[in-house]
């Protein structure tokens, strides 16, 4: 191609801009060659000439096409050059944040500033087993290609992770390591996954610090080793360090700080365990202070420590040592703090002996006070004769002080080191290791120094050895390829290494200048302008004679060389190394020891004892006479090392980019990316690329691609190849740029930028043609519809004109007969308004007239009344006075006759006459009460005399019942006092019962009164009701149609929802089996491990402990006796002996749990006693106050407690009998004296005496309250009579009622109440016990919760070994107990069983002797007929479906039946065979009532099964096979088990197969786990064949050919990253597999719902595996792919319609998938269309729709990309969703399995054994 066809109109180019360094324009103007500039329009529309250098011909670089754009390896674009690579790495980061780009080996990582959700768990398993190329780029990525290259070629892999400062190295490291230890993580227990991701914590507290580019900058560099066994689980790491930077320990820059350490320690110093350390807040330090401000934002310093000081217990280093540790650390803050005083003019200097921080530096690290105060201001200078001591100025005290601090923590920082190696290493043999590089990148700053120059030097040599990796894997490349290479040349910068560490080098020259005495900057200086002078890589700065300039292979770097020499040297004095050394702390005194000069490091051998681990810069000694190490020469001879390592491995690499200074997330700074770029080598990386051929293509993805420009006649060949060698050789003409390989195309930058623009324009013309002719088509159709409307309208207008004449003249016709009538009428009425008028007049006149006449004869009657009244009044008051006078009159004229007759009567009293008269009857009446008084003075004697006979008998009976009371009270004091608390409790009951009859009418009367306002609101609301009624009909008839509609989807979404519950339970309940079946595995290879460790001779397993675990079932076995017994347990021990009770350890473990039940039992009878005795006390305050309220409660209450107390009372007695009863016999069986028993005797008739005497009393108490309670009764009666009788109205009823009716009724009444209150209580009672009992259970689990809690804590305190121990030996005990626990459930319901056998004997033996008795015929001839009974059954009698077998012959049963049967040997018989077979033996077993049998035919079964699944556990067929059997012998346990829920579809010879004797429902339920178990390995297998097939199949086959346009791959099918052979599928093979899983289930009877199930979960597999690919991968997000995915989709649902699974739902499963696809083909541009994939995509979350979006790439330049405004307006619409975080579909999730009953039809009679199966020893009965 010539430069005239690539730079013509609308080409766009890069130019370069200064602020953007390169700048996008479009090229208006063809460019012809010798054109002076190039006529170009810039983004903003302006217009811009470009000059162009004719001489050089330098043009500016050609823009990628749009469709190349945002591509995830930079070297897929066609064009490579560095404004291609900044402007895609901008487009990526910015407009689809993606911070991982590769760049052919390299990944580039650019630093968001933010976290983002892309480094969960399930994005490590998605990234796990995948190729590099085939998902988006990613650290995971890189981490799992190493992992890939390490088990594939067996060699050890680095991985170098570089960068700034700021660039997020550490980060990428730590996500690096996070990956091997997910997916590598550990085999055995040791957890050392987790010490190695807790070493992160420890190194960044001692090694990071806060910089002006970044507030967690790493200080040294480390080379962490990860070792792998054989099954390559990580066994152990080693890690080396490098060039610690020591002057930050001492000086901070302006807004930087100290190590992190020192800012935790500080922030913690207020913790009891640091008062001694003497800390305050870090601005209080000299050395933490220096940079200003001391915290970051967002960073807890006091948090921080916490977590590094576990991080320091997970790795082991103890409790002293931490302190140890922190003691140092704050050490070195005291001496910063250090006050140094000047003496003589500055030559001398001192320190004050009292200075605080001096005493806290000594105290802290245990060294003599006055000999440090001494040696820090003074130095020893040693000559040939004699030894100086001489004082040091200020200055010198200062850099010595400061040398110290330096030195005391680099010997910290390397001990540290070495015991996070001795954590980390493992004495398990190393079969590989992974090596993560963290080293800082290339560094240049304002003021270079010695750190500088170190670093620039270790990053040349890690270019040289990434360019030339990079060089021989493209070598590599072309010669596997067969293609002919040349040498490209490439950038070498060994002249600038040989420079450094060359002989007589920089360094060498550095360590000459160091051994001068008197050597100093200015003197190396000087000869190193002199020696290199002449050397291309070296330059003399013009304006000093102090600095030199290298030039690296990144930029040029200008070092002063101020301070090498010191830096170099790292001189400390010994003098004050020897007092540290002579410390009392040991720790303090081992870190200053001398060592010998060994090696750095050693690596890590293979099968070696120990490896001896030490930092990559070792001990440096003290200054002496002899010579030591340099800095410099330590550093070269470690990056030797390390080079020499990384060169025995596969690097791989992963450059991180700094995107701005400020630390803003997602800013981009195109000047510091090009910087970076430059300096990390990405862009020497594309300059190789571009020197060869940067673009490759299959043949395969060449020809989809490229077919359209391709002719017709070649499209008919088979060959591809031939076809694509065609297409290039006539498309260009140039050979040399494009080469044909074996199983590629290989073309030079630029060429498919070519082919693109070709393809472009054939797709525009074809589509301006396209255009063309439907434009034309579309034109003639709107022409024949626009002809055929005007002729439609014409025909209607001339039609509507026609009726609108019609419609005239029918309206004027109509006008005219309207004004006719109109005129009419309202002449009509107006006639009709003046006739009515004169009518109305008449009437008012007339009315008018008659009203007056009437209102003149009312006045004159009115009159008339008024005379009437007022003449009666008159004549009434003339009567009245006259009567008045007349009443005088009398009256005193009465009153004069009266007085004349008193006088008389006073006259004649006092006469004799009178007086006689009066006295005559007095007289008699004296003599009759003399007589009388005689009488009652004789009777008064009598009585007299009988009342002293009376006292005296009395009082003799007084004193014998006395005494007989004493006696009786001194032998049963109880009685009494109970007799006397009966007689208060009744006179107490006599009150109440006098006091509520009070209270009765009281509320007798309110009830009355009550019941009338009751009858009156029930009559208001009777009506009310019945108008209710009434519109409830109105309603009802309304809401009929809307109340059903809502039902139905209420009941709808409560079924949903009760599915949902009911899934989710299940799903738990499942899980906790699958993990019961783990820890089960587990648990039997502990025991195989446990076995073949310690087997030795002589050692016999226990049998108890064997038997126990021996089962390989999950059921309790049948073996040991119930626990709970204490008897039977310690007869068990008596009888067996104490030397074999002490060997039974079950048998102690029973006693000691039977005493702990027994405590717990005391215990909670003694909370009962106290809550019970609380309870009384309460209800007896309740009473009092109840009391007032009802009598009929007190009534009943103290009846109840009547009873209480007399079965309380015939309790005494009971126990006073026996009491007699033991008494009696321990008399007569000791054969006392007669004395003895005489008094025994005698106080024996006194107690009966006694106790008939109480027995008189309580009769009489009864008599007494039975006349009580008759008494109020009577009253209450009489009461309710005479209220009754009072208002004698009966609701609803006017008839007469009897007065004796009444009363039962209501003493009917009373009784009814009196049971429902007794009832109340009861209940009430059984509540309260059943809240305490759930109360008790409540305490229970929270004690067992705090006894966890507290062995936690314990074992957090322990070491990691003695954390193992621990949790094994809680893991024992713990099952255990609930292994004894089942035992003693077991062999409880054993004893029931033993028990119902025993009397189901004894009642078969009654009948049998029933039936003897009633038998009639001889015995004789009775045993003749029954043996001919038998002998007819054998010959005659048909099979009943029961199989017979003897003990001994089970094993060959399980053998032949289960471990050696294979599914093709029962595939032509009945499906389940096994099933069948096995139920008829357990049937005869039933039949026989031989309890042993069953279970242990049960038993083998079980452990049979798993057995052969244990062996085949990756046969699908196997286990499908063994999952049909296990659920149909569940189902006929079932079917057969007698239960009337199960045995609704048996015929009646079904039933008669039913089990007689055993319930075998607990092996129902184990059989029911052992199917979950089965059905888990069987998803579990399919999931392992298909899951390989999904991506390839689903997403990247093309099922609909031609569809998808195949974009350039880049790295990815590059070889290093692929295995070897063809790993692709189509989506045939996914539909040929899942018919083998169906027919396979179909074939071996797997009931239909269960193969539902299996598909469901297999679809759902497919759509996770799919829909998490497409969520990781770039290259599939296109519409075309989405077309595809829809048809592979369709295919799917179609396989599911043939197979009649539609209503499994595995089609819903598929649903993300479908919108996924359909997510692709929709439009992506207006609001419309956002509201429209809003609405659309319910099954996807926010950030999967976000994903997608972002990942969507064009694969033809008319497609359009998604804009960032677009995707912000989706995410607004959905911000309302409540959507997990998780970006990825748990692939792993397992819905819930159902095992419907699913009954067979099939008789046991009607099955045939094959004779195959080798089961000719079972016997038909």
């Amino acid at each position: 191609m010539s430069t005239a066809q690539l730079y013509t109109k609308y080409t766009r180019v890069w130019i370069p801009d200064p602020d953007e360094v390169w700048r996008s324009a479009e090229i208006i103007k063809d460019y012809k060659e010798g054109d002076k500039s190039l006529h170009l329009k810039l983004e903003d529309e302006t217009l811009y000439e470009y000059p162009v250098d004719l001489q050089g011909n330098e043009l500016p670089f050609l823009r990628n096409p749009d469709i190349l754009v945002g591509e995830n390896d930079l070297t897929a674009l066609s064009y490579l050059h560095e404004p291609a690579v900044l402007h895609n790495l901008k487009v990526r980061f910015l407009e689809s944040n993606h911070i991982y780009t590769y760049c052919g080996i390299v990944l580039v990582a650019i630093n968001p500033y933010e976290q983002l959700p892309i480094y969960e768990q399930d994005v490590i398993y998605a990234y796990s087993g995948q190729n590099m190329g085939d998902m988006d780029p990613h650290i995971f990525a890189v981490a799992e290609e190493a992992y890939k290259q390490m088990a594939r070629d067996e060699k050890n892999q680095s991985i170098i992770v570089s960068g700034e400062s700021g660039a997020g190295k550490t980060v990428s490291a730590k996500y690096a390591m996070r990956f091997f230890a997910t997916v590598g993580g550990s085999a055995s227990e040791t957890n050392i996954e987790a010490k190695v991701l807790a070493s992160s914590p420890i190194m960044e507290a001692i090694g990071n610090a806060k910089t002006t580019r970044n507030d967690n900058s790493s200080r040294f560099g480390k080379y962490i080793q990860i070792g792998f066994d054989k099954r390559y689980h990580i066994i152990g790491a080693n890690m080396r360090t490098y060039l610690l930077e020591k002057s930050r320990v001492v000086f901070q820059a302006e807004d930087e700080r100290n190590y992190h350490i020192f800012y935790q320690l500080c922030a913690s110093a207020s913790l009891p365990e640091f008062k001694d350390l003497g800390l305050t807040c870090a601005e209080d330090f000299f050395y933490t202070s220096q940079g200003g401000d001391t915290s970051i934002d967002g960073v807890d310093d006091a948090d921080d420590f916490e977590k590094t000081r576990h991080a320091f217990t997970l790795l082991g280093v103890k409790e002293s040592h931490q302190m140890a540790i922190f003691r140092i650390i704050a050490a070195i803050l005291h001496l910063g703090n250090l006050e140094i005083q000047a003496e003589r003019d500055g030559d001398a200097c001192s320190i004050s002996s009292e200075d605080e921080h001096l005493n806290n530096f000594c105290g802290l690290l245990g060294v003599e006070h006055s000999q440090m105060q001494h040696w820090l201001c003074h130095c020893k200078l040693v000559t040939t004769a004699e030894t100086y001591v001489k004082n040091m100025s200020v200055q010198q005290v200062v850099n010595a002080r400061n040398a110290l601090a330096k030195h005391i923590y680099a010997q910290l920082f390397n001990w540290i080191v070495q015991h996070i190696n001795k954590a980390l290493h493992t004495t398990v043999k190393q079969h590989s290791f992974i090596g993560v590089l963290d080293i800082y990148g290339f560094e240049t700053f304002e003021v270079n120094s010695f750190e500088q120059f170190c670093i620039n030097y270790a990053n040349e040599k890690l270019q040289q050895q990434f360019n030339s990796h990079v060089f021989k894997l493209e070598q590599e490349e072309y010669m596997k390829e067969g293609i002919p290479w040349t040498l490209i040349d490439f950038y070498d910068n060994q002249p600038c290494i040989d420079l450094i560490e060359a002989k007589l080098g920089i360094l060498d020259l550095l360590d000459e200048e160091c051994k001068v005495p008197k050597g100093t900057d200015q003197n190396w200086a000087q000869k190193l302008y002199d020696r290199h002078a002449s050397s291309q890589h070296f330059q003399k700065p013009r304006m000093s004679n102090t600095s030199f300039i290298i030039l690296h292979f990144a930029d040029k770097v200008e070092y002063q060389s101020e301070g090498f020499l010191e830096k170099n040297r790292d001189t400390v004095y010994e003098e004050q190394i020897n007092i540290l050394k002579a410390s009392k702390y040991q720790m303090v005194a081992d870190l200053f020891q001398d060592e010998k000069d060994a090696a750095p490091t050693t690596s890590m051998g293979k099968g070696t004892s120990k490896i001896s681990v030490r930092s990559a810069r070792p001990v440096i000694k003290a200054a002496n006479k002899e010579h030591k190490k340099t800095v410099g020469h330590q550093f070269r001879n470690s990056l030797h090392l390390l080079m020499e390592t990384l060169n025995a491995t596969t690097p791989h690499y992963v450059r991180c980019i700094k995107p701005n200074d400020e630390k803003l997330p997602f800013k981009f700074d195109p000047k510091r990316a090009v910087q970076q770029l430059r300096a990390c080598g990405v862009l020497e990386t594309i300059r190789i690329s571009a020197a060869g051929f940067p673009s490759r293509w299959s043949y395969h993805d060449f020809f989809n691609r490229y077919r359209v420009l391709m002719k017709k006649r070649d499209l008919s060949k088979n060959d591809k190849k031939q076809i694509c060698q065609t297409l290039l050789e006539d498309l260009i003409k140039d050979p040399d740029k494009f080469q044909f390989g074996r199983t590629k195309i290989f073309f030079r930058a630029g060429q498919v930028a070519y082919l693109e623009k070709l393809r472009a324009d054939k797709f525009r013309a074809a589509t301006i043609m396209i255009q063309k002719t439907v434009r034309g088509w579309l034109q003639r159709v709107k022409y024949k519809r626009l002809r055929q409307a005007a002729v439609v309208i014409q025909r209607y207008t001339r039609g509507r004109l026609a009726r609108r004449l019609a419609e005239h003249l029918r309206r004027t016709r109509a006008a005219i007969i309207f004004q006719k009538q109109y005129r009419m009428l309202r002449i009509l009425r107006a006639f009709r308004r003046v006739r009515s008028a004169t009518i109305t007049i008449q009437a008012f006149a007339r009315g008018m007239f008659v009203r007056r006449i009437y209102h003149k004869i009312l006045a004159e009657h009115k009159a008339t009344i008024l005379q009437k009244f007022a003449r009666g009044w008159l004549a009434r008051t003339r009567f009245r006075r006259v009567r008045g006078a007349t009443i005088v009159l009398q009256c005193y004229y009465r009153r004069m006759k009266a007085r004349q007759e008193l006088k008389a009567l006073k006259i004649e009293a006092r006469s004799a006459q009178h007086l006689k008269k009066l006295n005559i009857g007095m007289e008699n009446k004296v003599v009759q009460l003399q007589r009388k008084i005689d009488e009652q003075n004789k009777e008064y004697k009598l009585l007299n005399e009988q009342l002293s006979t009376l006292t005296s008998a009395h009082s003799s009976e007084v004193e014998k019942l006395k005494k007989e009371l004493v006696q009786y009270q001194q032998s049963h004091q109880g009685d009494g006092n109970q007799l006397v608390s009966l007689q208060e409790e009744m006179e107490h009951l006599r009150l109440e019962l006098e006091r509520a009859h009070g209270e009765r009418k009281v509320v007798e009367d309110s009830y009355v009164k009550e019941k009338d306002l009751l009858r009156k609101r029930i009559s208001d609301l009777e009506e009310e009701n019945a108008l209710l009624k009434q519109e409830k009909e109105e309603l009802n008839s309304r809401i009929l149609c809307q109340s059903e509609d809502e039902f139905a989807q209420n009941t709808v979404e409560e079924n949903i929802q009760m599915k949902k519950e009911l899934e989710e339970e299940r799903s738990r309940y499942q899980n906790l089996v699958k993990e019961f079946s783990r820890l089960e595995q587990r648990y039997d290879n502990l025991r195989d491990e446990m076995t073949i460790i310690k087997q030795a001779p002589g050692h016999r397993r226990n049998p108890s402990n064997q038997s126990s675990l021996e089962s390989d079932s999950n059921y309790p076995s049948i073996s040991t006796s119930e626990i709970g017994d204490t008897e039977d347990v310690i007869q068990q021990v008596e009888e067996a002996g104490m030397e074999k009770a002490a060997m039974d350890m079950t048998l102690f473990l029973k006693l000691q749990k039977r005493v702990r039940e027994l405590e717990q039992e005391r215990k909670k009878l003694q909370i009962q006693l106290e809550k019970k005795e609380q309870e009384s006390k309460k209800s007896q305050v309740i009473e009092t106050k109840t009391e007032v309220t009802s009598g009929h409660e007190d009534f009943a209450y103290n009846s109840l407690k009547r009873q209480e107390l007399e079965s309380e009372n015939k309790k005494l007695k009971n126990e006073l009998n026996e009491l007699r009863k033991a008494i009696a016999d321990r008399a007569t069986q000791n054969n006392s004296s007669n004395d003895v028993q005489d008094s025994y005797n005698l106080l024996l008739n006194q107690l009966k005496s006694a106790n008939e005497e109480l027995e008189v009393r309580k009769e009489e108490v009864l008599i007494l309250r039975t006349q009580i309670m008759k008494a109020a009764q009577q009253k209450e009666a009489g009461k309710n009579m005479e209220s009754i009788t009072t208002n004698a109205s009966w609701p609803n009823s006017d008839k007469h009622i009897d007065q004796e009716d009444a009363i039962e009724a209501y003493q009917g009444m009373c009784e009814t109440n009196r049971l429902l209150e007794a009832q109340l209580q009861d209940q009430r009672r059984e509540h309260e016990e059943e809240v305490e009992a759930l109360k008790n259970q409540v305490d229970a689990m929270k004690e067992e919760m705090e006894k966890q809690q507290q062995a936690f804590l314990q074992t957090l305190q322990l070491s990691p070994e003695a954390q193992v121990e621990f949790g094994l030996q809680q893991e024992i005990t713990r099952l255990t107990n609930e292994n004894l626990d089942l035992k003693e459930l077991l062999e409880k319901l054993e004893k029931n069983e033993k028990k119902l056998k025993k009397q189901l004997k004894i009642y078969m033996k009654k009948v049998q002797d029933f039936e003897a008795s009633q038998a009639t015929v001889p015995a004789e001839r009775r045993r003749h007929e029954h043996n001919m009974q038998v002998a007819v059954q054998r010959k005659e009698k048909d099979f009943q479906g029961m199989l017979e077998y003897y003990k001994e012959d089970e094993p060959l049963l399980i053998r032949n039946l289960i471990t050696d049967l294979k599914p093709q040997t029962v595939s032509a018989t009945v499906p389940c065979l096994p099933a069948y077979i096995l139920y008829m033996c357990i049937r005869h077993a039933d039949y026989i009532n031989d309890d042993q049998k069953v279970h242990s035919l049960l038993t083998a079964t079980i452990n049979g099964i798993k057995k052969v699944l244990k062996k085949h556990n990756d046969d699908f067929q196997m286990t499908s096979f063994w999952l049909a059997n296990t659920c149909r012998l569940l189902h006929c346990l079932k079917q057969y088990s007698g239960d009337a829920g199960f045995m609704t579809q048996n015929t009646p010879k079904q039933n008669e197969h039913c089990l007689k004797n055993f319930d075998l429902t607990e092996y129902r339920q184990v059989l029911s786990h052992l199917s979950i178990q089965i059905y888990q390995q069987l998803i579990k297998i399919a999931e392992g064949i298909l899951q390989p097939m999904i991506v390839s199949a689903v997403l990247e086959n093309e099922s609909i050919q031609g569809l998808s346009g195949v974009k350039p791959m880049g790295y990815r099918n590059r070889s290093s990253s692929m295995a070897d052979g063809d790993s692709s599928y189509s989506l045939d093979a996914i539909i040929r597999q899942l018919n083998t899983f169906h027919s396979i289930m179909c074939d071996q009877g797997l009931d239909p719902e269960i193969v539902q199930q299996v598909f469901k979960q297999l679809f759902y597999m497919i759509n996770a595996v799919a829909l998490n690919n497409l969520l990781l991968r770039k290259d599939v997000c296109s519409w075309s792919t989405g077309m595809q995915l829809r048809f592979n989709i369709s295919q799917l649902e179609e396989w599911l319609r043939g197979k009649n699974l539609q209503q499994s739902g595995a089609a819903q499963t598929l649903e993300p998938l479908i919108q996924a696809a359909q997510l692709l083909q929709l439009k992506k541009k207006t609001s419309e269309d956002a509201e429209a994939i809003c609405s659309l995509c319910t099954s996807l979350t926010t950030q999967q729709i976000v994903k997608i979006l972002n990942l969507y790439t064009p694969v033809n330049e008319f497609e359009e990309r998604v804009t960032v405004a677009f995707i912000r307006d989706i995410q607004t619409h959905l911000q309302e969703r409540n959507d997990p975080p998780q970006l990825l579909l748990d692939f792993k999730h397992m819905f819930p399995v159902l095992f419907p009953f699913n009954p067979s039809s099939i008789t046991m009679d009607s099955i045939h054994l094959p004779a195959s199966l080798n089961l000719g020893f079972l016997n038909k009965v």
